[in-house]
């Protein structure tokens, strides 16, 4: 029963389309330059993910000599974060930068080409993706949207929240309210937690006003940079629900095959340039912004206690498992 529940929730809104007043439009060209938008799910220029996001449509602008151009709208400049995924699929931007976790409710397996709970490292699922056979599952699952999605960068393995109470068992997490998503979300729903999918700009307010009481977002580059520090005093670490979430570039097909070929390719070399170079800002900006956090603002830094760390990578294989079991592709 409990399982059906859980395909039957994350199921809701699967044919959702985008709810803006903005109208699809067709890909500028003038003077043989083509003019892409290009949608993300965080700020502008955010460190790490907003920079990765500019670098890329730098990157495609440089290689191709000012033929293809890419214009970068940060979170709710064009359409709201969440619904970049049907912006993309209906054409009103070319391509989004993103974070595949967060539409599971089109399809669980979604989760795969981001990051299960007590899943992969981000060299395991590159491996996975480039050489394991999970582009082509990727290559199939996005399909049925319209979309072509290519790894353009990993936020590496996250912290495990910020936190306005101790958790020193499991019995913790019970009436937590918390912003956290993917399927670590349905983990945390069955140790008792209440989860909200909240999008980045908006954890700080919610976390100041009451509207969550912990909140999970990325690591302390991130997270020193959202200001989460100033709302939750505890800092755990690391996660077993997001070891570390891929952020593909994902280009709208139709858009992407009416390229000649030599803009697919550098739409290709640049998102798998920016694969590494997140990675490297990231851990770079994260052994940086800890000491801040720990030596200027006094955070508490904390690691799960291992009967902790143990009942949620139980409870994260029984999800993932029930997931595998959705369809045939799920199961492949």
């Amino acid at each position: 029963m409990r399982r059906r529940s859980f395909l039957k929730t994350i199921g809701i809104g699967a044919g959702a389309a985008v709810t803006s007043n903005i109208k699809q439009s067709a890909p500028a060209i003038a003077s043989n330059r083509i003019e892409w938008k290009m949608v993300t799910l965080w700020p502008k220029m955010f460190p790490g993910l907003g920079t990765g996001s500019q670098r890329i449509a730098d990157a495609i602008k440089n290689m191709s000599n000012e033929k293809l151009i890419i214009k970068v709208y940060g979170a709710g400049e064009l359409v709201p974060a969440y619904e970049a995924f049907d912006a993309v699929r209906e054409g009103i931007a070319e391509c989004m930068h993103e974070a595949p976790y967060i539409w599971v409710a089109k399809h669980p397996a979604m989760a795969f080409f981001c990051g299960v709970p007590g899943g992969l490292t981000p060299l395991e699922h590159n491996a996975w993706i480039y050489n394991g056979g999970g582009q082509k599952l990727w290559d199939e699952l996005y399909g049925k949207f319209g979309l072509q999605g290519f790894l353009a960068g990993n936020s590496g393995t996250n912290m495990g929240g910020w936190y306005n109470r101790e958790i020193n068992s499991l019995e913790d997490f019970k009436g937590l309210r918390m912003r956290i998503p993917g399927l670590g979300a349905e983990v945390l729903t069955r140790l008792g937690s209440i989860t909200m999918n909240i999008p980045g700009g908006e954890i700080l307010p919610a976390l100041q006003s009451g509207v969550v009481d912990a909140a999970e977002w990325i690591a302390p580059y991130a997270d020193l940079a959202l200001g989460l520090h100033k709302a939750a005093k505890y800092y755990y670490g690391p996660s077993i629900l997001e070891p570390g979430p891929a952020n593909p570039l994902t280009v709208n097909q139709e858009s992407y095959m009416a390229l000649p070929n030599d803009l697919r390719a550098i739409v290709r070399q640049a998102a798998g340039h920016e694969t590494a170079r997140m990675t490297a800002e990231i851990d770079y900006g994260n052994s940086q912004a800890l000491k801040v956090l720990v030596n200027r603002f006094d955070v508490e830094l904390r690691h799960f206690p291992e009967e902790v760390s143990r009942g949620l990578f139980e409870v994260s294989h029984e999800v993932v498992a029930e997931v595998a079991e959705t369809d045939d592709l799920s199961r492949r």
